[in-house]
């Protein structure tokens, strides 16, 4: 048991170990839950109680994304605070500590040191990426994890177009200094 309790609070852990457990998750949140894991409809459903409020009639927010506590928001909220428990019981929780936002060097490097800017461009992304979700009819988790793990081939080739994409933003972003 200490062997274990030891291992969680590394700061970093074995890519492979890390593999098995998501893959325990996945195995159990289909058994036990009856639902495949994905965290982009959770973003929708929130948004939802205010799409109603501005639009009652709205077919989306009524019909295809209602409001609600689903179960992909319970999967946020878990993730949320079992990132900050690991986070802190490796000891490298850095929130409200000064600069915790912006203590990347290669960040600082290429765009400045400035700490409003790398909310503004994380919130920019974030927005991005969760309307390319929505186009898509699902994220990167349900996408990868959950269709991966039931070898759905459009996994694979979203896999394959993710880590394409993210070589060129790459080299776009950092200009081959990287």
């Amino acid at each position: 048991m200490k062997f274990i309790l030891n291992y969680i609070r590394k700061d970093t852990w074995s890519p492979y170990i890390a593999g098995i457990l998501l893959g325990i998750v996945v195995i159990l949140t289909v058994v036990l839950a009856k639902t495949l894991l994905g965290a982009s409809g959770a973003f929708e459903n929130l948004a939802a109680y205010i799409g109603k409020v501005i639009s009652p009639s709205n077919t989306y927010f009524n019909y295809v994304m209602p409001a609600g506590i689903t179960w992909g928001v319970l999967l946020l909220v878990g993730v949320f605070f079992g990132g900050m428990f690991g986070a802190a019981t490796s000891k490298t929780l850095k929130w409200g500590k000064k600069d915790a936002t912006n203590s990347d060097v290669q960040w600082k490097r290429v765009f400045g040191p400035q700490t409003w800017k790398r909310w503004v461009l994380g919130f920019l992304g974030a927005i991005v990426l969760e309307y390319g979700a929505g186009i898509a009819g699902g994220c990167t988790s349900g996408l990868l994890i959950s269709g991966g793990s039931l070898l759905v081939p459009a996994a694979f080739l979203f896999m394959g177009g993710m880590f394409a994409s993210g070589i060129i933003t790459a080299l776009i972003v950092y200009r081959k200094r990287y």
